[in-house]
């Protein structure tokens, strides 16, 4: 069976004990994974220390940045390789995850490498006492040793989307991804090896949360930094084990987000944007929507055509090109999903479509498949409206005017995203500055600009990155004061 080992200190290592990797298509086993123990990660975390304090730490932002490029070229020239591991892990569609997944990783190099080599520091003239000046500047330096932190819906995209500033402000990490998906961080462990990235600079070790490398990580007192990508309870006690020793952390946690339809909409533009917003990547994303506000006047005709759509969503293995949606990543998630649609329906819940398992074919029968699922009924006040499913799921609600709109979609602790549908332009602009969200689209949905702004509020996360907001998480700046 295939094996996939710890990656540390430039080297492929054994871990003890070992767990199965498991397809979520079928529920056969993909590879073997070593798990990390403590001494493992100590050794990680050691490894990563010696390359900050070495020749890495000497590295300029040229350098590093052509390095990067290196990484983004290399990523291209395995596409299949990283396609492979990706799909094996998650299941979702091989059209998907090349258009996606793979191509967002190799631009998230090259993005960072521009943002680095392009972004400069404050500096003033200060005038003090009878004519003296100073002159203030500000230093860039490594935060230091970074432990990235990886989820299973996107592991290769999001692994890239805080590897690549990382590695550009001359960090060293150690990366532990899901224990779901371990595929994609192990064959980019390779691709950084061959394009001449220091040993100890990247390190990775698989494993589970508490009681094992997560846990080890977070805790761990050589690590001076902590980006996650995650639930919002598995943020929560990363925050526990980080306050002690006031390390940074950057969150992107959960998100129940909101779109707003309005009456004067484009209705085949509006359905085509919810129909992805609801169900890409089987409704795992944290960007993806779970309730859909729309005005009374076209509440009927949304409901109808979104309904149309979610039924004509092409279940199956991933390399059909005619696919359109594939499994849960797990049993275990499967069944919360599904715990969600009987409350749905105990709630008195409208079921306009799906609602249970999917029958996708025999041969699949030990896949993690549900139905697309769409509800009308429900109110905010309900629990599937409140709290997040991460599935393909989402509740239609009406409303009557703006400001009902806006109160309803702020109606949450989570702040991550939102989308507003409408044809005016000056309405779009209004209620998306209302939003309290950390994002908010108009007229469109996952359309990212790499070096703007991301990030959530209230349980939805803590921080922002993308751009030079990633610049500031991944270093430490020294205002350096010279009298004149």
């Amino acid at each position: 069976m295939k094996q996939y080992r710890n990656f540390v200190d430039g080297a492929f290592v054994d871990g003890t004990p070992t767990f199965l990797d498991v397809n979520p298509v079928d529920g056969s086993p993909v590879a073997e994974v070593h798990e990390a123990d403590a001494a493992l990660v100590d050794a990680a975390v050691a490894a990563a220390r010696r390359a900050l304090e070495g020749p890495w730490g000497r590295t300029t932002t040229a350098e590093r940045c052509r390095l990067l490029r290196a990484v983004a070229d290399e990523i291209e020239d395995r596409a299949e390789d990283l396609l492979c591991a990706e799909v094996a892990d998650t299941g979702k569609p091989e059209r998907i995850a090349r258009q996606l997944d793979v191509a967002r990783a190799a631009a998230n190099f090259r993005t960072f490498a521009d943002v680095a080599a392009a972004e400069g520091t404050e500096s003033f003239l200060t005038e003090f006492g009878e004519g003296g000046r100073a002159f203030n500047y500000a230093v860039r330096k490594p935060l230091g040793v970074v432990a990235v932190i990886v989820p299973w819906n996107l592991p290769l995209l999001l692994l890239t989307w805080k590897l690549a500033p990382a590695l550009a402000c001359g960090n060293t990490v150690v990366v532990k991804p899901s224990e779901e998906t371990p595929g994609s961080a192990t064959v980019l462990a390779e691709i950084l090896v061959d394009v001449g990235i220091p040993p100890g600079v990247v390190n990775v070790v698989h494993g589970f949360g508490k009681g094992s490398s997560g846990e080890f990580l977070t805790w761990h007192p050589g690590i001076d930094g902590i980006t996650f990508t995650g639930s919002s309870a598995t943020g929560t006690a990363i925050m526990a084990a980080a306050a002690p020793r006031v390390r940074p952390v950057s969150f992107e946690l959960g998100g129940k987000n909101p779109a707003l339809v309005f009456a004067d909409c484009d209705l085949d533009a509006t359905v085509d944007g919810l129909t992805r917003s609801v169900f890409a990547n089987t409704g795992q994303v944290c960007l993806c929507t779970e309730r859909v506000y729309v005005q009374r006047p076209v509440f009927d005709q949304v409901a109808e055509r979104l309904t149309a759509a979610a039924r004509s969503l092409r279940l199956g293995r991933p390399h059909d090109p005619a696919v359109t949606m594939g499994p849960l990543i797990s049993a275990e998630h499967q069944r919360k999903v599904l715990r969600s649609y009987a409350l749905a329906e105990k709630a008195g819940a409208t079921v306009l479509t799906g609602g249970g398992i999917a029958s996708v074919s025999d041969e699949l029968a030990d896949g993690f498949w549900v139905e697309p699922t769409l509800w009308t009924g429900l109110t905010n006040a309900d629990t599937v409206v409140r709290e997040e499913i991460f599935g393909p799921a989402a509740a239609l609600i009406p409303f009557d005017d703006e400001d009902e709109a806006v109160a309803l979609a702020n109606d949450s602790e989570y702040g991550l995203a939102a989308s507003v549908w409408t044809s005016d332009i000056s309405r779009g602009h209004r209620v998306a500055h209302r939003m309290n969200t950390g994002i908010a689209w108009v007229n469109t949905w996952f359309l990212r600009e790499l070096r703007s702004p991301f990030g959530g509020m209230g349980r939805s996360g803590l921080g922002r990155e993308g751009g030079r907001h990633s610049l500031d998480f991944y270093t430490e700046t020294t205002n350096v004061c010279v009298a004149l």
